[in-house]
């Protein structure tokens, strides 16, 4: 991509924000209320002006169904990626918060954040997490506990699993909170599969330095992303949070390997195009397909 390519990309991107960002801010900020669209077509805007096309297969929750998507977690992008599909939230490592642009952007997602060096962290993120359930909200953690090269699995953490127990506790006489694996993947670039050796490109871990990896995203062309929803996982009062864990880290590692081998879950549909935002924004915005 040229420089000029590049400029008129990333103002186009800066456009969107500054017209979605401000009435999200005040609805959020000022009425105290959620309004769930904004954050959408704004992931929808950066994947479509760079080329990212996402679809979809498996079971997703229903609109409006509460659930906790136990994810796993491959590059930055997974943020757009999954953002795009429909409102929803994030959980992240405290350290997000504090950075240029990008801790912003977390914040008008609603982002729960977990500052891993403080005892007790892990119970209060759970205890908020288990509101915003009980309140019918979808919440995305990446299980994994960091990101990988895309190849392989990381076990899945269950500390924060408890917050499904937390929403039973929160909303008297619900009897169980919906568990939902979700795999991401990234099966081609330019049309054609991705090598390990590029995998580079697309996945973000370790000490990857972060500028030499977003000149390889922006010049690497068009990238697809197949997000896969597995079985959900019904989590009662009863049900053990490690078990649980267990359980949707399976369904993880089936889907991936049902990408990789050529036999994924039946496709159900691609990002659909954005609906009319809410509360009268009259905001609209593209589909997620290449441009």
């Amino acid at each position: 991509m040229s420089r000029a390519g590049l400029a008129l990309r990333v103002g186009a991107l800066a456009l969107a924000f500054a017209v979605l960002a401000p009435p999200h801010w005040f609805a959020l900020r000022v009425l105290g209320r959620r309004s769930p669209w904004p954050p959408v077509l704004f992931h929808r805007a950066f994947l479509r002006l760079f080329s990212v096309r996402v679809t979809q297969s498996g079971t997703p929750p229903e609109p409006g169904e509460a659930a906790l998507v136990l994810a796993n977690h491959v590059s930055w992008l997974d943020i757009a990626a999954i953002g795009a599909l429909r409102p929803l939230s994030f959980v992240a490592k405290s350290e997000i918060a504090g950075w240029p642009v990008i801790g912003g952007l977390a914040g008008l997602q609603r982002t729960l954040y977990i500052d891993r060096q403080r005892r007790g962290a892990t119970a209060a993120v759970s205890t908020a997490m288990g509101h915003r359930l009980a309140e019918g909200e979808l919440i995305v953690l990446f299980a994994e506990g960091t990101t990988g090269d895309g190849t392989r699995l990381l076990p899945f953490r269950s500390s924060l699993v408890g917050a499904a127990r937390a929403a039973l506790q929160a909303e008297a006489g619900r009897g169980r909170v919906r568990l939902q694996p979700l795999a991401i993947t990234y099966p081609r670039r330019n049309g054609l599969p991705v090598a390990r050796s590029e995998r580079a490109e697309i996945a973000w871990y370790g000490d990857m330095e972060l500028a030499p990896h977003l000149a390889a995203f922006v010049d690497g062309g068009p990238i697809d992303v197949h997000v896969v929803w597995g079985a959900p996982i019904a989590f009662e009062a009863g049900s053990d949070r490690k078990v649980a864990a267990a359980a949707a880290e399976a369904e993880v590692r089936r889907a991936i390997q049902g990408i990789v081998t050529g036999r994924p879950a039946p496709q159900v549909a691609p990002v659909p195009r954005p609906r009319p935002a809410p509360e009268g924004l009259g905001l609209g915005g593209p589909d997620v397909a290449p441009v």
